[in-house]
């Protein structure tokens, strides 16, 4: 199996212009093209509804119950383990996920035919799946974002994993000194308190789970002649000699053994017959023996009345909340953590000044835990720029420069440090020669953006687990070499990973591996027949219309002959 997840099949039912679809997905480059409006951006909500995006009853088509997406995944063996641990149902390292929303809104997803839910396939979906589009350049501009990806390409996940637990550490044990400071300043109020709790608590001592049993026992003693006179009756329907029920089935038991082997079905009714007499047999011997066992104990009985009432005394001294049995499991654990803030305080100012020492130490953790998440995420941030950089220059920006900066804080306080470090990554960005280096989000264009985005994603694959990426736009405000150098670029990328891209761009589209066309039929829907998989001939018209709009236009075929030859030459080289 591959290292890498990748997406096989995509069935739609009923979801906006597509009435029915059914189709896969290659490996390498796959490019969804089609006139506007044909439903290539139904095939993304589509997928995104199948990854446990929101629902919406708005996308069931007019006149249908619901709409279903299914998708068809092959998964790695890191992710195939995940999902049999999630109950899932695989086959042959393949999992189905499947989406219904129906037209009153309601939704439910099924991995590998067992209910989950979209909480838990979005968390499935960040290692199947990245989707790109418009909104995810817009997560690009974000800081974290941004750090997120430098600390993939410096592969610093054990380093911030050691970071985050020495500053959980340090935050809890912050924690207890304010609690503790806190409680000093009314110790003798508090310890009198506790000892107060303690000791009552004590003097009962009650048990998990005790209420439940000796409700139990306490039912059953007070009612020892109920039980005694009515078990007893019971047993005389049963087996006394005059109106024993088992003489009279005993009898009819003869009476069908002298039938049994005439019929095969009725064999199977006299079987089942005698399971029912045997059953009723040990029943009732084991009424007989409760019987024999049931004594009344009024010492027992007394001491369970009292001890219910001692725990429902502490309970409703001590108890929070109207929920009973939660109030008591609560108090049990109250009494064990009563104990520790009672040593707490009963150290005092020496207790105090020891967990400040400790406080100490973990601050030193944290800082050196920091500052080697630092140190690394500085020595990867100027190849991470310049293997961007250069990545920008194959997508026809041959002046343009990204420099990832770590703002690094002093770390001396405590204050200077967040969950992700001392650090704040920023990506800076020129499109010119000798223009000045500014943070991305200011001065990048919407083509730009695009181009960046994928310059990233091209450098970041080889590390990433993620199995495909979905491109929607990324070709949006460029044209002519650059559209080109972007399907080139692609096709790079899905030398690493499965790569699936809507495109309107005919540059782009030739590099293609897998070439599905989107079409509407005269209905105005997208039906099973209208998303086909063209190659040869066929593929050359469908460059010629993303040419010129014109599929007969002999100057268009010409040219998307010249650039598929283009692209085959230089798979070739």
């Amino acid at each position: 199996m591959s290292e890498r997840s990748s997406l096989e099949e995509i069935t739609i039912r009923g979801l906006g212009v597509i009435d029915s679809a059914t189709f896969e997905v290659g490996r390498g480059l796959t490019v969804l093209t089609g006139e506007t409006g044909a439903g290539k951006t139904m095939v993304l909500t589509a997928l995104s509804l199948i990854l446990g995006a929101k629902s919406d009853s708005d996308l069931v088509r007019q006149g249908e119950e619901r709409t279903t997406v299914t998708g068809r995944f092959a998964l790695s063996d890191q992710l195939l383990a995940r999902v049999i641990d999630d109950g899932a149902d695989v086959d042959d390292h393949e999992v189905i996920i499947t989406r219904t929303v129906s037209a009153q809104g309601k939704s439910r997803i099924l991995l590998g035919g067992v209910p989950s839910t979209t909480h838990q396939i979005s968390e499935l979906a960040d290692e199947l799946i990245e989707i790109h589009a418009q909104s995810s350049t817009a997560r690009l501009m974000k800081p974290n974002v941004q750090r997120e990806m430098l600390d993939s390409f410096a592969e610093v996940a054990p380093l911030l994993l050691e970071y985050q637990n020495a500053y959980q550490q340090y935050g809890q044990m912050l924690t207890r000194i304010k609690e503790l400071r806190s409680l000093l300043s009314k110790r003798d109020q508090e310890i009198s308190l506790l000892n107060d709790f303690l000791a009552a608590f004590a003097a009962v001592n009650p048990l998990p789970g005790e209420p439940d049993e000796i409700e139990n026992e306490i039912s059953k003693l007070g009612s020892v002649e109920l039980l005694h006179g009515e078990i007893s009756r019971a047993l005389i329907l049963l087996e006394d000699e005059d109106t024993s029920i088992f003489n009279l089935m005993q009898e009819a038991r003869k009476s069908l053994e002298l039938v049994r082997g005439k019929d095969q079905r009725l064999d199977e009714i006299i079987d089942r017959y005698l399971d029912v007499l045997f059953n009723a047999q040990d029943v009732a011997g084991d009424l007989a023996s409760y019987v024999t066992n049931l004594e009344a104990d009024p010492v027992r009985f007394e001491f369970l009345q009292q001890r219910k009432s001692a725990i429902n005394a502490l309970l409703k001294k001590y108890g929070i909340g109207s929920d009973r049995q939660a109030a008591y499991d609560a108090l049990i654990l109250q009494a064990a953590d009563a104990q520790a803030k009672l040593d707490d305080l009963s150290g005092g100012d020496d207790r105090l000044a020891e967990m400040e020492r400790e406080l100490q130490t973990l601050f030193h953790h944290v800082k050196k835990s920091a500052q080697n998440l630092s140190n690394a995420r500085r020595s990867s941030a100027l190849s991470f720029s310049g293997l961007v950089t250069a990545e920008l220059a194959f997508l026809s920006m041959p002046h343009a420069r990204v420099e990832v900066e770590c703002l690094t804080s002093n770390g001396e306080v405590f204050a200077d440090y967040s969950p992700t470090g001392l650090d704040e990554v920023r990506f800076l960005f020129s499109a010119h020669a000798g223009g000045q280096l500014l943070p991305l989000a200011k001065v990048a264009s919407g083509g730009e953006m695009s181009r960046v985005m994928l310059a990233l994603e091209v450098v970041l694959a080889e590390k990433s687990p993620v199995g495909t990426y979905i491109f929607d736009e990324v070709d949006a405000g460029v044209g002519g070499k650059a559209a080109v150098e972007v399907g080139r670029r692609l096709a790079k990328l899905s030398q690493s990973a499965q790569v699936i891209v809507v495109t309107h761009l005919a540059q782009v589209a030739v590099w293609a591996e897998n070439h599905l066309v989107v079409r509407k039929n005269e209905s105005g829907l997208v039906t099973q027949s209208d998303i086909q998989s063209v190659s040869g001939a066929n593929r050359e018209t469908e460059i010629a219309r993303m040419l010129s709009g014109q599929e007969e236009s002999q100057t268009a075929r010409e040219h998307a002959a010249e650039l598929l030859n283009l692209v085959a030459q230089s798979m070739i080289s």
